[in-house]
């Protein structure tokens, strides 16, 4: 698999002409499309998103798993379909140092791969502060704490409504924190 070791924000105009592009082919379908049929856009938002839009996209789930997995905190999905016309869902985690979070990038792309699912692009990885995962209708950002902070692409897309995660999920999620804070704090008493 190769992946670029470009920044997101190199990759920010690559994905404005996709979103471009996609708005074209959109148009273009809807212009062909025969009367009384669904156009091609509206085909493929059926099946990228669950019947009646209850619960996550199964390869969103798969991701956040994923993410738990190797003990990502602070999951977060945001459902941007209303507001962004470039994806359908950010995912966003974090993990507490750069190995974590190449290892948190590496356990959602194979396990994605391993379905069928295969990323369009990759950016960050070898620096791993902020990686971007993109998979056309959703993307997923894995941050380094200190990085997750200054780009707060929570606050940024706060127009973007917050998706229920699964509980089991929730209760990981708020582990894997807690494991971390709880080890930080005792290799500081052992100090004293």
């Amino acid at each position: 698999m190769k992946q670029n070791d470009t920044t997101p924000e190199e990759g920010a105009l690559t994905t404005k002409k996709r979103a471009a592009l996609k708005k074209e082919t959109d148009a273009a379908a809807a212009a062909t499309a025969p009367q009384g049929e669904p156009d091609a856009a509206a085909a493929v938002a059926a099946v990228a998103k669950p019947a009646g839009d209850e619960g996550l996209d199964p390869r969103i789930e798969s991701a956040l798993r994923a993410a738990s997995d190797k003990k990502a905190h602070d999951l977060v999905v945001l459902d941007l379909r209303p507001i962004a016309t470039f994806t359908d869902y950010f995912m966003i985690a974090s993990g507490t140092n750069a190995r974590q979070v190449q290892a948190i990038a590496d356990e959602i792309t194979e396990r994605l791969k391993r379905e069928g699912t295969r990323a369009e692009r990759i950016e960050g990885h070898k620096t791993a502060e902020w990686v971007l995962v993109d998979y056309g209708d959703f993307i997923v950002h894995i941050f380094e704490d200190k990085a997750r902070r200054f780009y707060d692409l929570e606050r940024l897309w706060r127009e973007g409504r917050r998706v229920p995660l699964p509980a089991d999920l929730q209760a990981d999620a708020g582990a894997a924190r807690q494991e971390g804070a709880g080890s930080s704090s005792s290799s500081l008493s052992d100090e004293s």
